[in-house]
């Protein structure tokens, strides 16, 4: 893949996981001759699901061709589950890039998309069994990668999937060097950033906590897989 000019499209949409998007722009801004494109249907600014205020660069009628596109997660994502005009445009602008990308529960969408049918994929752990309603194969790991299709689990795993992508890319070596300058060498304080390791006791509370939540994004992916198979 040729490193001139990369151009790489991330997608901005209302109550999205700042994190899922700002991880992996802090990565993806750093490369050689990167154009990074934050696409939205307006110029408006857009509230992340915490409160933060980003502002889109382009639109999709502005939108270029992009080499990669990555569609972040968050409570947003639902919303976009049967967003017909933003399911279009994933579709279109997928069909000539070289990678297609999601962090966290943006891989649903691309799901929702039918871009995941018969590829490896995850997402974050809670609705990672979710991924089969849209003709998917869950794989528990932080980064995944099946063909042209690499998508990242939920949230902090952005910046692990960024530099897999950049590595992918650009080489090792250029993705060392992000990291390095970005200092990423994380020390968490507890070892419970994940269902495999956390403490019974922790895993069980941040369960009930989401479950109404989870919920309500299961019956949106089933809408969006039932719509699937009556597309096919």
């Amino acid at each position: 893949m040729s490193e001139s000019s990369l151009s790489i499209g991330m997608l901005l949409f209302p109550e999205l996981t700042q994190l899922d998007l700002t991880g992996p722009y802090e990565v993806f801004a750093r490369a050689p001759d990167a154009n990074v494109h934050l696409i939205w249907k307006t110029l408006d600014p857009v509230r992340s699901d915490r409160g933060m205020g980003i502002l889109p660069t382009c639109t999709f009628d502005t939108c270029p061709a992009l080499d990669v596109i990555c569609i972040p997660g968050g409570p947003g994502q639902i919303n976009l589950m049967d967003d017909d005009e933003t399911l279009s445009f994933i579709r279109t602008k997928s069909e000539n890039a070289k990678l297609v990308t999601s962090v966290c529960t943006g891989s649903l969408v691309l799901g929702a998309a039918g871009l995941l049918r018969g590829y490896k994929a995850t997402t974050h752990w809670a609705s990672l069994d979710q991924l089969t309603l849209l003709g998917a194969e869950p794989v528990n790991e932080r980064v995944v990668r099946d063909r042209n299709r690499i998508t990242g689990a939920g949230v902090t795993s952005g910046i692990d999937f960024a530099l897999n992508v950049i590595a992918d890319i650009y080489g090792a070596e250029i993705a060392q060097s992000i990291q390095l300058h970005m200092e990423y060498d994380p020390e968490p304080p507890f070892t419970s950033g994940s269902p495999r390791v956390a403490p019974e006791e922790i895993l069980e509370q941040a369960k009930k906590q989401i479950a109404p939540f989870i919920e309500k994004r299961r019956l949106a992916t089933e809408a969006a897989g039932r719509q699937l198979l009556k597309n096919n």
